[in-house]
């Protein structure tokens, strides 16, 4: 449940959860420029917050990606087709009739697979369905800051194998799949890589440190045997995800959420089958994690 203001900003308004992971800004109209106060305040509150969203705002598809590139770079969004003309806008589409698992169906951070993942993803709703299709968020620095101090202390040098194989590769979840989907999904050798990162990461406007997991997009702990490896992520997944970390997002119509991946994992609620549900979606570059 939004909350009263939270001060102080002057060219915004920014209404939080009672725990303030999750916000809404109003008093802002997205689709023309922003004030250089109005941009900075805007950072402030993500930062603080972790995911805002902005209701009211019928963007275009020109005004979505304009307003992104206020907010940095355009991030690299790999393994699916991006909208013909739009280079960096994803179409997350499901049809009425559509069988397939609702896609982002599973915890995770955006493409924490990249040398370089995103700071940001931004969506924004164009067909709301009338049941389902909430988004939740788990807050992992306060994840992390709820852990004991041996805990912190025994993951502190860890770094965690991130691989986009489970889902993308080419025995991944969609390689798999036999039900139609609308969404044009790319199977790749690519995906199968893997990288390190470290498995608690310090974010680089707040300083806190924020567990860096996720069930999909991790699959392993450098130097640990694999048994050894899911017994601890086993742990910090069941931990991440616990109900006092997570905000649920219920969407509206014409509505741009923006979320921190540096700090968040979230899951694609499904629940809405029989109905239409249309999103368009763009991140922000990010910087290597440490």
């Amino acid at each position: 449940m939004l909350q009263q203001a939270v001060r102080p900003y002057r060219a915004i308004q920014v209404f939080a959860t009672e725990s303030g992971f999750g916000a809404e800004i109003v008093g802002v109209d997205l689709s023309r420029p922003l004030s250089p106060e109005a941009r900075e305040e805007i950072r402030t509150a993500w930062a603080r917050h972790s995911v805002v969203s902005f209701p009211d705002q019928p963007l275009s598809l020109d005004e979505l990606e304009a307003f992104t590139l206020q907010m940095g770079k355009f991030g690299v969004d790999p393994f699916i087709a991006p909208m013909p003309g739009h280079p960096n806008v994803l179409e997350l589409r499901r049809e009425p009739d559509e069988k397939a698992t609702n896609f982002g169906a599973g915890w995770h951070s955006d493409w924490s697979f990249q040398e370089k993942p995103p700071a940001a993803t931004l969506l924004h709703s164009q067909v709301v369905p009338p049941v389902g299709g909430d988004t939740l968020f788990a807050d992992c620095a306060s994840a992390y800051d709820a852990l004991s101090p041996a805990m912190k202390a025994m993951l502190a040098p860890m770094k965690a194998i991130h691989s986009a194989g489970r889902a993308y590769g080419t025995k991944g979840v969609f390689a798999r799949e036999t039900e139609k989907r609308t969404m044009a999904i790319i199977v790749s050798e690519e995906a199968d890589q893997a990288l390190t990162h470290p498995l608690v990461r310090t974010h680089p406007v707040t300083g806190r440190k924020a567990l860096f997991v996720s069930p999909v997009y991790t699959v392993g702990i450098e130097g640990f045997e694999a048994k050894e490896a899911q017994a601890i992520l086993g742990f910090l997944f069941a931990h991440i995800t616990q109900d006092r970390f997570v905000y649920r997002h219920k969407w509206r119509p014409g509505m741009l959420l923006m979320w921190d991946n540096r700090c968040t994992v979230h899951f694609a609620e499904g629940g809405y089958d029989g109905h239409l549900r249309l999103m368009h979606r763009t991140t922000v570059a990010g910087e290597r994690p440490v």
